[in-house]
């Protein structure tokens, strides 16, 4: 445990987990990918990612490889909430994000958590950044 602890806390991976939903590509290229770029850090969409692995075994592999977790709650897919509860589970720190438009839709037992609500893909990059510097780094 102690092994794995120490590996993650070197990890500049950081696991995204979202809605693939094309109408969030901004969201992602403007805004989750360039502001964890520009803490330091390698943001990762397993959608992106080429694998020959069932898709649910290579979510879980790379949470465990990653130093931190973003899970952006726009469109409330389920899939998020559980790969944030994972990463939670391994005490690994998450930042939640959602379009503000989706803020009164966030799920109760997530609403106690400080999400940065965002309108622009370039307001999201800037409170992204700011948070992984101030709680991450």
């Amino acid at each position: 445990a102690a092994s794995l602890e120490s590996h993650r806390s070197q990890s500049k991976q950081v696991l995204v987990a979202m809605h693939f939903d094309p109408a969030l590509d901004e969201a992602w290229s403007k805004g989750l990918r360039l502001g964890i770029r520009e803490a330091g850090f390698e943001p990762l969409r397993v959608d992106k990612k080429e694998h020959n692995e069932k898709i649910c075994d290579l979510i879980i592999a790379e949470i465990r490889r990653s130093r931190f977790l973003v899970a952006d709650v726009t469109n409330q897919r389920q899939g998020v909430y559980f790969e944030a509860g994972f990463a939670m589970g391994l005490g690994l720190p998450v930042i939640w994000t959602c379009r503000k438009t989706d803020e009164k839709q966030c799920h109760f037992d997530t609403r106690q958590y400080n999400h940065i609500f965002w309108e622009t893909p370039e307001e999201l990059c800037t409170a992204l950044y700011n948070r992984i510097r101030a709680t991450i780094v």
